[in-house]
Formats: C-alpha cells, sequence, structure tokens
C-alpha cells in the first residue's frame, strides 16, 4: 500500500505546523510550502516533513508540487474568490481538500459581525447555517478589516458551489505553537515585569477558541470523509478571558492580582476581550468523530513556546515574520 500523502499550503504557522506534525506522526508524506525555510519548526524537520519555498501565489509551482494530486490538500492561505479558483484547479485531483476560513463571516440577526463597528450579539451557539456576510467583490483587499470576511465569504461560496470534496473550517481565535501572532506574548510579557496588579478590561468575556492541535485532528476526519461541507472548528468548550489570564499567571509564576478595570484605565489589552458570548457550535463536527481538547490545557503549549522563543531571542523575529 502507497504511502498518504498531504499537502499543507503555508505550513510553518500554527495550524499548518500542528496539522503537518499529527499527520507525520501516522505515518502520511507531508509536504509544506512557505516563503522563509528557517520558519519550518525543528520538529518538522525531525518528523521528515518535506518543506518547498513556495508563494502561495506561485501558481505553477504549486501545480508542479501537486503534480497529480495528493490524499489531502489544505490551504492554510486562501483569503478570496480569486485564490480559491486556483485551489479548485488543484482539488480536482486530490481525493479530498480543506481551506481555513474563519468565524468572522457569521453575522447576527442585525448583520453585525465582529469587524464591523458595532459588535454582534447571538442568541446562543452559532451554527453552520448562521447569515453570513456578503461576499467581497473581485478586487477587494482581503488584508483589510473591511474586506477580510468578504474576501473569506466569497472564498466559501466558490467552494460550496463547486461541489468538489473540499471543507471549509471556521475556527475562532486561534491559539498553539508557532502562532505568528501569538496572543498570549503580550501577556506573558506584562506579567514578567511582576507588576502589582494589571488591570484588564472584559475579564468575563466568554468565547470559544481554536487550538491549532484541534483543527489538525479535524482535519484527519476531514481526509478520511471527503466531502463539500462547512464545519465549525473549536475547542470543547467556550472559555472566560478570565480563566485565561489565570492559567497563563499561572504558568509563567506571575502571583499579581489580575482585575477587571471596569471603566477605568486598562494597564494591558486583553485579546480574547468579546463584547458578547460568542461560542461556535461544533455539533456537525463531532458527528464526524470530532474530539476536541479543552482550551486551557492547550493554552499552556503556546505560551510555553512563547517562553522558550524568548529565551532563543526568537519571539519578536518569528511574530513579524
Amino acid at each position: 500500500m502507497s504511502q498518504q500523502r498531504i499537502v499543507i499550503l503555508g505550513g510553518t504557522g500554527a495550524m499548518g505546523a500542528a496539522t503537518a506534525a499529527r499527520f507525520a506522526r501516522a505515518g502520511w508524506r507531508v509536504e509544506v510550502t512557505g516563503r522563509i525555510a528557517q520558519l519550518v519548526p525543528e520538529p518538522l524537520r525531525e518528523l521528515g516533513v518535506r518543506f518547498h519555498a513556495l508563494d502561495r501565489a506561485d501558481t505553477a509551482g504549486i501545480g508542479q508540487l501537486l503534480g497529480d494530486g495528493a490524499d489531502l490538500l489544505v490551504d492554510m492561505v486562501c483569503f478570496d474568490a480569486e485564490r480559491t479558483d486556483e485551489l479548485l484547479r488543484w482539488a480536482a485531483d486530490c481525493t479530498s481538500s480543506a481551506v481555513i476560513s474563519s468565524r468572522a463571516v457569521y453575522t447576527d440577526a442585525m448583520g453585525r459581525h465582529v469587524n464591523a463597528e458595532q459588535p454582534p450579539e447571538f442568541t446562543g451557539p452559532v451554527l453552520e447555517s448562521q447569515p453570513c456576510v456578503a461576499p467581497g467583490a473581485r478586487g477587494l483587499d482581503p488584508f483589510t478589516r473591511e474586506g477580510y470576511a468578504p474576501g473569506k465569504r466569497a472564498m466559501e461560496l466558490r467552494v460550496l458551489e463547486s461541489g468538489l470534496p473540499v471543507s471549509v473550517l471556521r475556527p475562532g481565535k486561534v491559539h498553539g505553537a508557532w502562532a505568528r501572532n501569538a496572543r498570549t506574548a503580550g501577556i506573558v510579557e506584562a506579567m514578567q515585569e511582576k507588576p502589582k496588579e494589571l488591570r484588564v478590561s472584559g475579564l468575563d468575556s466568554v468565547q470559544s477558541l481554536t487550538a491549532a492541535v484541534n483543527v489538525a485532528q479535524l482535519l484527519e476526519l476531514v481526509a478520511a470523509h471527503p466531502a463539500t461541507r462547512v464545519l465549525n472548528a473549536a475547542d470543547a468548550h467556550p472559555v472566560t478571558a478570565r480563566a485565561i489570564f489565570e492559567r497563563i499567571a499561572h504558568t509563567v509564576g506571575y502571583t499579581g492580582e489580575v482585575r477587571e478595570a471596569g471603566d477605568g484605565p486598562s494597564t494591558l489589552a486583553n485579546p480574547f476581550a468579546s463584547a458578547h458570548p460568542f461560542e461556535l457550535d461544533i455539533k456537525a463536527a463531532k458527528e464526524l468523530g470530532y474530539r476536541p481538547a479543552d482550551t486551557l490545557p492547550l493554552l499552556v503549549e503556546e505560551v510555553q513556546w512563547v517562553l522558550d522563543a524568548q529565551r532563543a531571542g526568537s519571539l519578536h523575529g518569528r511574530m513579524g515574520a
């Protein structure tokens, strides 16, 4: 029996690396693309993961890499309809494919979304059938606050219209080792200064986060069950920002007080703040066999990675890559 093959476009960030590691350990032939070879985590090299210096815009190079296809193609860096057209051409030769979207596409009953002027207010866990933003027109810049969600939605609709076995995954805020912009980094650095207290707004915020290793688990199920579908990808249960700060404090040995700033000035930005609860319903993924772990134990992996990167002097270089 021939070795199964996975190709991950944009495979050196948190989700890409976690996916590469999981599939390599499972005996797959794993190939990842990226722009900078130095960003490939050493554990991936030790697992035999092959890196290809290919930008996502190098369609000829990616086409040559894929050749006759793969058992699973994962696109971590597709942002709009134009790039989706490229993805679908490649996916036609693959047994199963997946593309990463975002919870940012969801709107509430008033049409509000996470990048709108007013935050969304959902009445409960958000299903995949929840209304979404209008798709962006071709040429809209997907790397702006205004263009990101419409670009992702245009991508989703192209996938769903294609009928090809491509799964669209909608994660929440992603955390994990090798995160390009680790949300915990600023908190870790603030706690290392050992102030007596940190005043933070939004400690009672509740939302679903998404561990990179949980995404990797879901992608393994996508490989085993090819289909055209949309799946929320989140950790087992929603979590409060207060619990996140407490776990980080325990991990780094911070003994000061973290308290709600309320209407007063904050001494530290809260990257886990949410005006209203935002929970992703993951029943559809669970029907495939998805069994995600909880946020807090997995969040420690990102914090430990931040600490290790600090000691190596590589944190800010990595974060800005």
